[in-house]
């Protein structure tokens, strides 16, 4: 059984199935259920480790799926570096995987913590085909995963929920929706030509834009809102402010992919403020 499309052996076989691992964006679903775990304050390395790595084949079955379906089924892609066989190999290694963690998280904490992680895998299982044909499904699937990595994370560390992680996960589902609007609008002339029904296809590309930075702008808006209201710390405003600054950089190009590569890695600096707001508390 061939499982890479260019080259035969071990090397090439993993070299196609580590193709799947994009940084990129799987990064920050990572980065959220760590995030997630600093918010329960005092966490247990072992369990944010086996939730973050939960999160991460959850990812990582979603790339391979969409991988699979974009080239071997819907021949939307040139080219893809594994074959069928390949595909149905890494989607059953990273399901084994994903059922690994979430039986070590129900060992470990209960059975409350896997059913909160196991949407994570679901999402990412249906989102090619069955979810990213739609507007609404395929534009909050990947938001909705960080900000169940989000929640997660704290959970699996305290066995409870919180506003405050609750409060998070709702500011990165806003933001985020905005910033999935514009990448993808990206493929708009293709996306039409097949149906698919993305955001900017149903609305046209200067509506989509318009509303994708409302999204962006009103997540930043939730953060004021929640330190006036005493559930995030002082320092999460200059967080917002950092990312609004990338925002209106970001802006200022017509261009959706370089507008994605701003939002995405103004991101990371937006998570990596807010954990430092949240755990160092500087301004408070």
């Amino acid at each position: 059984m061939g499982v890479a499309r260019h080259g035969t052996g071990p090397v090439a076989a993993l070299r196609a199935f580590g193709s799947q691992v994009h940084p990129v964006f799987m990064l920050p679903p990572v980065a959220a259920s760590w995030f997630g775990s600093v918010l329960a304050g005092e966490f247990s390395p072992v369990v944010g480790a086996t939730h973050a790595l939960a999160v991460f084949f959850a990812v990582y079955t979603a790339h391979v799926k969409d991988g699979y379906v974009d080239f071997h089924v819907r021949s939307e892609d040139d080219d893809h570096p594994l074959s069928v066989d390949g595909c149905r190999l890494a989607l059953a290694g990273s399901t084994l995987g994903f059922a690994a963690c979430l039986g070590a998280l129900w060992a470990l904490v209960g059975p409350v913590a896997a059913a909160v992680t196991l949407p994570c895998w679901v999402i990412g299982y249906l989102h090619a085909p069955q979810l990213d044909m739609r507007a609404a499904t395929t534009t909050l699937g990947y938001p909705t995963g960080i900000a169940l990595a989000i929640v997660g994370g704290y959970y699996v560390q305290v066995g409870a929920f919180d506003p405050t992680p609750l409060s998070f996960a709702l500011v990165f589902l806003v933001m985020l929706t905005g910033v999935k609007i514009i990448d993808d609008s990206k493929d708009y002339e293709y996306d039409r030509s097949i149906g698919k029904r993305t955001v900017a296809v149903v609305f046209g590309r200067r509506d989509a834009r318009r509303l994708a930075y409302a999204f962006v702008v009103a997540g930043q808006g939730f953060v004021v809102g929640f330190v006036f209201l005493d559930v995030f710390p002082v320092g999460a405003v200059v967080a917002a402010a950092a990312m609004g600054v990338v925002a209106a950089v970001s802006a200022r190009t017509t261009d959706p992919t370089l507008a994605t590569m701003l939002l995405v890695r103004g991101s990371y600096v937006f998570l990596a403020m807010l954990l430092v707001a949240v755990r160092y508390r500087p301004l408070s």
